[in-house]
């Protein structure tokens, strides 16, 4: 069995790695460079969950994949404020489908103002911060929080709910 991420940024391989391997270790984990059919900056919730589903439904098409998964990074504004989120999609042969968010973080102003005006966040970031590529390492979330939560550890908290109608079919009534 195969499980096929529709990305080949490392944090996010790494975060799916980390939650199949606990299920069963001699699962195949590897990134798959799948378009997200949404802008390199998605805003919103209906975007970014586009992008998840667009990503597993790709890595699933992937020859082997018996399981595909996406996960694509957003920004929302509500009022003044921006935040920054994930969504998690889960794709398997037949059709099911499962999704799930990650935690929240509020973005500084003057960050929400640059993603406002259309930039990207990761080069936003790496502009404000001196870093070169944090979204394939330590993330925004990282970055702000300094460690206390990292990338992967949201990426890997979304998964394991997107999966929780997998994990107890007998519960969801998942087929």
């Amino acid at each position: 069995m195969s499980v096929v991420v529709g990305s080949r940024n490392p944090a996010k391989v790494g975060a799916v790695r980390e939650v199949f391997h606990a299920l069963d270790p001699a699962l195949e984990v590897r990134g798959s460079g799948v378009p997200s059919g949404v802008p390199d900056q998605p805003l919103g919730v209906a975007q970014t969950r586009s992008g998840a589903v667009n990503r597993a439904r790709g890595a699933l098409r992937d020859p082997g994949a018996t399981w595909g998964v996406g996960l694509e990074g957003g920004v929302r504004f509500s009022g003044d404020h921006a935040w920054l989120f994930g969504i998690v999609a889960v794709a398997r042969p037949g059709g099911a489908l499962h999704t799930s968010r990650t935690a929240e973080l509020r973005l500084p102003a003057v960050v929400a103002a640059r993603v406002r005006a259309g930039e990207e966040l990761g080069p936003v970031m790496d502009d404000l911060l001196g870093t070169v590529s944090i979204k394939t390492g330590v993330g925004t979330v990282g970055a702000f929080t300094r460690g206390l939560v990292t990338r992967p550890q949201v990426w890997s908290q979304a998964l394991a709910l997107a999966m929780a109608p997998l994990l107890t079919p007998e519960v969801y009534s998942v087929r």
